[in-house]
């Protein structure tokens, strides 16, 4: 079964390809997405990587947590499973 993994202190220079070559390493990547800016379309600077498996995951997580990638020392752990909020939950008309 995968296991998502945040990955956080991103560049704003960084791209997905480029983590995914990083966690690659340590294997089977299923997905890699950089969460960006809705209005314009930016980086905000941390993204979520599925591996493979268990094993994968905490391979992945023991080599890359501390690590610099473009001059940022990356902070990578177990993502929780948290659903997501309804953008417009808290605005009153």
């Amino acid at each position: 079964m995968a296991k998502k993994l945040y990955v956080g202190n991103l560049s704003y220079n960084t791209y997905e390809d480029s983590l995914r070559n990083l966690f690659a390493q340590f294997g089977n990547v299923e997905s890699v997405k950089i969460i960006t800016d809705r209005d314009s379309g930016s980086s905000k600077g941390f993204g979520f990587v599925e591996m493979g498996s268990d094993a994968e995951a905490a391979a992945a997580i023991s080599g890359t947590n501390g690590q610099e990638l473009a001059g940022r020392m990356l902070k990578v752990n177990e993502a929780m499973d948290k659903p997501r909020r309804d953008r417009d939950a808290g605005y009153r008309w």
